[in-house]
């Protein structure tokens, strides 16, 4: 699998994203930055955590006007799968990719720490190498991640089996605990908590090496992911 992470000006979870892939999974990462309207030569497409220019105004609303979303939603729209985490994930909702919106979290304050996470489906290529229900133990680091929709929204992504993980204890106010979703067309999937930060030992949990692991096992020349 050959990754494309996504480089705004003021993202910081870049070189994360760039090492799980390079370093945890042993596959291969590239930068891509965001004035860029090609992606090149890649499978897979990562929008990091951190934060973007523009986030003053409202989280991912100046991002999605970058050049590189045209080429993401094109990447998209061709069946690529895109994965968009904390930053991303505003990102992503703000492109329209996903439905919903990120709000600032219940208490208004600023939450680092790990958190669990129950897997609630493994209908996708974001999750297919994990077991339903699994619980996952992923950092968090956000001001605005409470998940918000409609409640016919959240009622189709319940229905549709689109909600990709969901908080064991909600730490944000998310509706009906989400902490991930899937596009309709499930190639897309964003999620606040941070699979890039629990993939090696000395991080404490390597929990989140399962979301990179099923990306790659989706890869039509994928050689299979052994536990």
């Amino acid at each position: 699998m050959k990754a494309g992470v996504i480089v705004f000006p003021g993202s910081n979870c870049d070189h994360d994203a760039w090492y799980a892939v390079n370093e945890n999974m042993h596959d291969r990462a590239e930068f891509i930055w965001h004035d860029s309207t090609s992606l090149g030569d890649i499978d897979a497409v990562i929008l990091p955590g951190g934060f973007s220019y523009g986030d003053y105004l409202r989280c991912g609303a100046i991002a999605r006007f970058s050049p590189v979303m045209q080429a993401v939603k094109k990447f998209a729209a061709d069946g690529g799968l895109v994965l968009g985490i904390c930053n991303g994930f505003q990102i992503l909702v703000e492109a329209g990719l996903l439905p919903g919106a990120l709000l600032r979290n219940r208490e208004l304050k600023f939450i680092c720490r790990e958190v669990c996470l129950s897997t609630d489906t493994t209908a996708s290529p974001f999750t297919s190498r994990l077991n339903k229900g699994q619980i996952l133990r992923i950092p968090i680091a956000h001001g605005e991640g409470q998940y918000f929709a409609d409640e016919r929204t959240l009622d189709e992504l319940e229905s549709e089996d689109r909600v990709a993980f969901r908080y064991v204890e909600n730490p944000n106010g998310s509706a009906r605990s989400i902490a991930g979703i899937l596009s309709r067309e499930r190639n897309v999937m964003g999620m606040m908590p941070h699979p890039e930060r629990a993939c090696d030992p000395l991080m404490g949990s390597t929990d989140g090496m399962g979301v990179f692991e099923s990306m790659l096992a989706s890869m039509p020349t994928a050689v299979p992911v052994l536990s």
